[in-house]
């Protein structure tokens, strides 16, 4: 990973492969582990941070639960069902955002180009090397032995020449681990993952892909970008991209934030009041503990919704005051379907958002790529 062509300081202008040398960090099950290392009694044990009640939903899960298909976002009634002897616990986003700021205050040694995605995530960029140590994996190895020894909690990293890969790469050896693509291995590494792997592609999205022949990088990367245009419209270029292991994107630190929301895209389409009320509340669970991790304050909240035949339609409320509290955001969100309903046909899809952020330029529409919620 050295190359002397890289000067000191600013990033490197990427070549064709966009070219830098770029680390993912991602802390391992970030909530539960951090309550697991507060309360000894939890440890070794299946624990998932969230809400308990019927309508509770989990925001994490511990490994130990994660064995009994315990995932982030599962309504926790199903959860509780598929382990009985699950311990749940309130999340404490003040205790996680000191222990974030902890970790990226590691991360600050090393480098001044970060770009967090999330309380528990960040991209670095370490191609300027500014402490001098030699080597990108070197320094991720550095990031996460001082992230055990000074906060007793685990990382896993992904080191390679863009985002794409070392995003790619850190979750290919969890929990605790480390993985490293190197200069003209992106290529062959992509293209022995399944698609499903990539990001941005969903459970259906995969599905869709399966039905056309597709469902490794490799498979993918076989296929002409005007059939990827064809049948992925604007997604066909990062497709094509992707599957050759290509990424531009440089690493923004400080980047603004304009929005905070998820979408679910569902299995089976629905229709019904009670079932679209009832995932709405699902996604204000998920949604509202988004906000509060980001300390996100705004006035506008959007509700997507995408029909059976993929057709889209959102509604907006803006108020005078930022939103107040989780309650009003739902009682917004609610609003918004009950001006929709009856739905001309099923949904395929619906999403959330919070909009018009404190220190933003008013904004109604949500973010062109929310967060795409995990099926359950």
């Amino acid at each position: 990973m050295d190359d002397p062509r890289y000067p000191a300081k600013e990033p490197v202008e990427p070549d064709a492969q966009g070219l830098r040398k770029i680390i993912h960090i991602d802390m391992d099950a970030f909530y539960a582990s951090v309550e697991q290392r507060d309360d000894p009694s939890l440890r070794g044990k299946p624990l998932a941070v969230g809400g308990s009640s019927a309508r509770g939903v989990v925001a994490a899960a511990s490994y130990e639960a994660r064995k009994f298909g315990v995932r982030s976002a599962m309504p926790s009634a199903r959860a509780a069902r598929q382990c009985p002897d699950l311990i749940f616990r309130k999340p404490r986003f003040d205790v996680y955002r000191a222990v974030s700021q902890q970790i990226r205050a590691i991360f600050a040694d090393y480098t001044d180009l970060i770009e967090p995605l999330s309380l528990d995530e960040a991209y670095l960029d370490v191609t300027a090397d500014l402490r001098g140590v030699g080597s990108a994996t070197r320094i991720a190895q550095l990031i996460r032995q001082r992230i055990h020894e000074e906060l007793q909690l685990t990382a896993s990293a992904g080191v390679s020449y863009n985002k794409f890969l070392a995003k790619l790469a850190s979750d290919q050896n969890k929990p605790d681990g480390l993985c490293v693509i190197r200069p003209g291995e992106g290529a062959a590494f992509v293209q022995s993952l399944p698609v499903r792997r990539f990001h941005g592609v969903g459970p259906r999205g995969a599905e869709r892909m399966a039905k056309l022949g597709i469902e490794t990088g490799a498979q993918l990367a076989a296929q002409p970008i005007e059939f990827l245009r064809e049948h992925f419209g604007s997604s066909a270029d990062y497709l094509y991209r992707a599957a050759r292991g290509i990424d531009l994107r440089p690493v923004q630190a400080n980047r603004p934030r304009k929005s905070v929301g998820g979408e679910r895209t569902f299995a089976q389409d629905i229709w019904s009041g009670h079932a679209l009320r009832e995932t709405l509340d699902q996604i204000v669970e998920i949604v509202w503990e988004r906000i509060e991790r980001t300390e996100a304050r705004g006035r506008t909240v959007t509700l997507k919704l995408r029909y059976s035949d993929f057709s889209l339609v959102t509604r907006a409320r803006s108020v005078a005051q930022a939103i107040s509290g989780k309650a009003e955001f739902a009682t917004i969100g609610h609003a918004l379907l009950e001006e929709m309903l009856p739905l001309p046909q099923p949904i395929r899809l619906m999403g959330l958002t919070l909009s018009s952020l404190e220190g933003q330029a008013d904004e109604s529409a949500p973010a062109p790529q929310p967060a795409q919620l995990p099926l359950f």
